[in-house]
């Protein structure tokens, strides 16, 4: 098995690539520190036992791990691919089933203005965040204002803001006029 590495516009992150489904269609899970692991995911939990994991993203086809700031790569990266090789030779599972993000109650008057955002999220956006290591998750729309979830390396990333207000915000107001603002949820 190879595993490919790649940076991300966050430098505490890398991206890195299994060949193969992490996640799948079964969405993305960020954990932001081990005590929201849980016993919830295993290949998370083997992860957060090296010294140095700070969070850890489950996307599609790639997991993303985020450093601590005492520890370099050059010691981390090594210890990162051996445990993810292990874990997927293995044939261990990923999460435990029921793991996931919860979105708000949608009230039914807003049904449609959420499938147009969720479909310009999907297609516009989604690809370009997972490209970077991240992903952007929907978790609710009321009264003229998203609130969405930045997750993996675009959580920390230092553009993630204005990747948010300036060009999620304003497609989304473009394209759907209902939308007033956009805002950022832990």
């Amino acid at each position: 098995m190879f595993i490919e590495t790649e940076g991300t516009p966050n430098p505490a992150t890398l991206k890195f690539l299994p060949g193969r489904a992490v996640m799948g269609d079964a969405g993305t899970v960020d954990f932001i520190d081990a005590d929201t692991v849980a016993g919830r995911s295993p290949l998370a939990d083997a992860l957060f036992a090296i010294p140095g994991v700070a969070r850890v993203f489950l996307g599609n086809d790639f997991v993303s791990v985020t450093k601590a700031d005492s520890t370099e790569w050059e010691e981390l990266r090594g210890l990162v691919l051996s445990t993810l090789m292990d874990h997927f030779v293995a044939g261990l599972p990923i999460v435990a089933d029921g793991t996931g993000i919860t979105e708000d109650a949608i009230a039914p008057e807003d049904a449609e203005i959420v499938t147009q955002i969720k479909e310009l999220l999907d297609t516009r956006v989604r690809p370009a965040v997972a490209g970077d290591g991240g992903d952007i998750v929907f978790r609710g729309y009321r009264n003229g204002v998203v609130r969405l979830t930045m997750q993996g390396a675009c959580s920390g990333c230092p553009s993630s803001r204005a990747t948010l207000k300036h060009g999620v915000e304003n497609m989304l107001r473009h394209y759907v006029p209902e939308v007033v603002s956009v805002e950022q949820v832990d």
